[in-house]
């Protein structure tokens, strides 16, 4: 939200009082957050008693919930509205150490410092052993008030308008960290735009806008910064970022109501703020080793049945497609029933028989579901009876008529409802399916009442946690831990302990396969480590160049599935050559399994993604800073997707020796590449001295990776490195291994 005209001015109807100067500066130890500083800011100079009327003031304090991380807090009323935090299973109470003299007050937490100065101007500077990393100084720690016909855009985002949009509001709080010259802001949530966020306006506030928007699906309050920080504002409502786009030289965020609540986090390297932000709000659990195999579904809107699946399946099987999942979509239930958790029997007449036959073939089953329930499901009455939907202002349900006619929303913070939810899913358990693609869950109304009396802006991006935890809790106590895995489409902080996510809704165009790369890759920037998107883009139907280039692509990802919207996604749909891309990409992702399982065991012991932007990789190589059509894929295979019908595409390999992992050939690095690949192929480069673990079967993910393992060494490397390989079922063998002993 922009509250400014230029620098000097404000928007008509906008008035902004800063913090000019630290009052006083004083230490705290008997507190919930431990030992901190609590400074008083007014937004003038006191200069005489009489100064100190008529005049807002804002607390600050800054406390530490783990080390190498300050929570700064700014309030101006404390009776006032705060839409609260999100959960922080990694805080504890009792970090730091304060100091406070005639410099002014320090708190420090590891390598971070938090300095305030003494009196005027206002002065709030984070150090990382002892160099400066940014600051909040004159001007930019503030208290906004808007009268009625201010002119700024308050929010209202979506198409649905009141229903979902922004609640307004009089009063927001309000923060601006300076950036250094050259430094590169990345992360809050799963954009589609540049993965570089400097010079946008970014809302934090969920919604089903496509990828082709400038609105997300996960929207995420953290960014990381080239400057050797990361920055979470804890709060589930609304923010508006503005980065570098009101004050080029600074980053500006803010909320609505009484209190402003952020953490500083610490590096000084990505992968370092990373590590600290997900060990705060919770790392991912290890996903099972199947689902990193081929998913193939039903599509969206197309017309299937039991026979249909059967020679989907049957059609793999027979061109020596591997395949792990078949997901069923929607249409596994009756139209206008979603969601009533029921076969739809007209197309599915016996289907505890078809999912007892599916996992015969060795097949993991998914199914379709999502939060909301149709006035003509047959549970549409229990949960209006029960309680178990959120309700509006007057009493009555809140209902709608997008999307299903008539449909409610299961309020997820009514136990009962939750309760009542989980078990139809235990039901669908225990005949046999084995994971959920949690759809949707963004349009999450504001002008609603909640069981446990939330206030509604702040439910509205957190539902999805509710939502996806729901599911989860179930898969976990039902099929235990390291079992369970959601499809989930919607998120926000936190929703990284609840893999995998996919990209939504793209297009089947080239130009979508990148944005949806975009996307991918700035949601890794955001802490989560699982991602997937829908391979040949979901509404359209792909001509066979794009099919087979996002195919390769899409196999060289965390996660795999090929899924569409009113056009089936099977391979043979195309053309025969899109079978072979399919074939020689899919099992080479299977040969891969060792590499990429142990990647994935990386991702939850440390929070570092499975898919990672160059920047993240290789922070220290300038030449990285802006890249988002390429990636690594772990620490030791780049990945150059190409967004072209000619196979012509230009990507980067930094300094090293790089080797093509198709054709073994060897280059240098350290400079751009312009190279032309058939559609079996495509820039896939092993980085100098990676020793990757080569896995012997080629035909499914959860095999044993010891049984004929090749470590295959890879030139540009010198000394022993150790490689751990883990099986599926948990044994590990540590090899080493002398790099110099090449055998590519």
């Amino acid at each position: 939200m922009k509250f400014t005209d230029g620098f000097w001015l404000m928007r008509p109807g906008v008035e902004v009082d800063y913090a000019v100067e630290a009052f006083d500066i004083a230490a705290t130890e008997a507190t919930p957050d431990g030992p901190g500083l609590v400074i008083h800011a007014p937004t003038r100079v006191i200069a005489k008693r009489g100064d100190v009327l008529n005049r807002t003031l804002l607390t600050v304090t800054l406390s530490s919930p783990m080390e190498g991380v300050v929570r700064v807090r700014a309030t101006h009323h404390a009776g006032g509205r705060w839409h609260g935090g999100f959960d922080l299973p990694g805080a504890v109470a009792g970090i730091g150490d304060v100091e406070v003299g005639e410099a002014g007050g320090v708190l420090r937490t590891g390598a971070l410092a938090a300095r305030v100065a003494p009196g005027a101007p206002w002065d709030l500077s984070f150090e990382l052993d002892g160099v400066r990393l940014t600051g909040s100084g004159t001007r930019a720690l503030g208290r906004a008030s808007l009268a009625a016909d201010a002119d700024v855009e308050t929010g209202v985002i979506g198409s649905a308008g009141a229903e979902t949009g922004v609640p307004s509001s009089s009063h927001y709080l309000l923060e601006q960290l300076d950036l250094g010259v050259g430094e590169t802001v990345y992360g809050l949530g799963e954009r589609f735009g540049p993965v570089v966020k400097n010079g946008q306006t970014i809302d934090i506030w969920n919604a089903d806008g496509g990828t082709s928007s400038e609105q997300a699906y996960k929207s995420v309050p953290f960014y990381v910064s080239s400057g050797g920080y990361g920055v979470l504002v804890n709060d589930p409502g609304h923010v508006s970022f503005e980065v570098a786009s009101e004050n080029v030289e600074r980053v500006q965020f803010s909320v609505s109501g009484e209190t402003l609540e952020y953490f500083m986090i610490a590096g000084p390297t990505p992968k370092d703020v990373l590590g600290r932000y997900t060990a705060l709000t919770g790392r991912p659990p290890v996903v099972p080793a199947w689902s990193f195999g081929t998913w193939l579904t039903t599509s969206f809107t197309t017309s299937y049945d039991e026979q249909t699946v059967t020679s989907f399946i049957e059609g793999m099987a027979e061109r020596d497609l591997p395949l792990s999942v078949f997901h069923f979509d929607c249409f596994w239930m009756r139209e206008f029933n979603w969601c009533d958790f029921q076969w739809d029997t007209r197309v599915f007449p016996d289907p505890d028989a078809m999912l007892d036959r599916l996992h015969e073939r060795g097949l993991r089953l998914s199914v379709w579901i999502n939060p909301y329930i149709a006035q003509r499901s047959a549970l549409f009455d229990e949960g209006v009876a029960g309680g178990y939907f959120v309700k509006r202002p007057d009493g009555s349900v809140w209902q709608w008529d997008l999307w299903v006619p008539g449909m409610a929303l299961v309020d997820f913070t009514n136990p009962e409802a939750v309760t009542w939810y989980q078990s139809h899913l235990r039901r669908l358990v225990a005949q046999g399916v084995d994971c959920f693609k949690t759809d949707f869950g963004e349009r999450i109304p504001t002008n609603v009442v909640w069981h446990d009396g939330s206030d509604p802006e702040r439910m509205h991006n957190l539902y999805t946690q509710l939502y996806n935890a729901a599911v989860h809790e179930v898969l976990v106590s039902e099929r235990g831990e390291g079992e369970a895995v959601l499809f989930a489409r919607s998120a926000t902080t936190g929703g990284q302990t609840m893999p995998v996510h996919w990209g939504g809704d793209n297009f089947s165009t080239f130009a979508s396969m990148a944005e949806t790369l975009r996307g991918g890759l700035s949601l890794a920037w955001s802490g989560f480590s699982f991602w997937s998107h829908d391979i040949g883009g979901f509404e359209g139907t792909p001509d066979p160049g794009v099919f087979k280039r996002w195919t390769a692509y899409g196999m060289l990802s965390s996660h795999s599935r090929f899924h569409g919207s009113d056009s089936y996604r099977v391979p043979w749909a195309f053309d025969d050559e899109a079978v072979d891309v399919a074939r020689l990409f899919s099992k080479l992702k299977l040969r891969l399994m060792p590499y990429l399982y142990a990647v994935g065991r990386e991702a939850s012991a440390t929070g570092i993604p499975v898919m990672r932007p160059m920047a993240l990789e290789f922070p220290h190589d300038p030449g990285t800073a802006y890249l988002d059509r390429q990636y690594m894929l772990g620490a030791d295979l780049l990945v150059a997707p190409v967004f072209s019908e000619s196979g012509d595409v230009t990507f980067y390999l930094p300094e090293g020796t790089w080797t093509h992992l198709l054709s073994g050939e060897q280059v240098s690095g350290g400079g751009w590449r312009a190279e032309r690949h058939g559609f079996d192929s495509l820039p896939v480069y092993v980085r100098g001295g990676a020793v990757l673990p080569w896995g012997a079967r080629d035909d499914r993910p959860d095999y044993d990776y010891l049984d004929g393992l090749t470590l295959r060494v890879f030139p540009g490397g010198e000394g022993i490195a150790e490689v751990v390989v883990t099986t599926p079922d948990g044994r590990s063998e540590t090899f080493h291994v002398d790099r110099s002993e090449t055998t590519e």
